[in-house]
């Protein structure tokens, strides 16, 4: 818990112009706190060797060379959101799977609202697989960047699916 005098980690920030458009990685001296889409330069901006990491690992992952991201993340969310989030990870490059399959994997069959609530609130993106989950009938189902970015994203990983 914090203390009331203790003071917040500064917070770095660094865009990348990736095929769906500006991302800007968020950290802390320690980790990758979230990825934002549509971002746009902040006089505050500056990065650290966290962001840099995230700009290379995202720049290669753009240009086909990486199918995994090796990157210190630190996602702020409830502890059903972290085991939805941590399970989204072990989903594979180019794999898809549903928002009931995430359910079964966590032990908890019944809950695949709240795993598609999890998943929408996903504090990073791409890093985080979320757009590889899709809806039990094969079809995209939302994503905070938008359905065009979660197709453009599924049809780089080689998938195609329908809309």
């Amino acid at each position: 818990m914090k203390s009331q005098t203790s003071i917040e980690s500064p917070r770095f920030r660094q865009l990348v112009d990736t095929p769906i458009g500006w991302l800007a990685v968020v950290a802390d001296a320690s980790a990758i706190l979230t990825i934002e889409f549509d971002a746009t330069e902040k006089p505050e901006d500056m990065d650290n060797a966290i962001t840099q990491a995230g700009v290379q690992q995202l720049t290669e992952y753009f240009a086909g060379q990486r199918t995994t991201f090796d990157l210190p993340l630190n996602m702020a969310g409830t502890d059903f959101q972290q085991e939805v989030w941590q399970t989204l990870t072990a989903v594979p490059f180019g794999v898809t799977c549903s928002y009931a399959d995430i359910a079964s994997r966590i032990a908890r069959p019944k809950a695949v609202r709240a795993v598609g609530a999890a998943n929408g609130r996903n504090p990073i993106p791409i890093v985080v697989p979320c757009h590889r989950i899709i809806g039990s009938s094969g079809t995209l189902t939302g994503y905070a960047g938008g359905l065009d970015k979660k197709q453009w994203l599924l049809a780089h990983e080689g998938l195609t699916v329908k809309k």
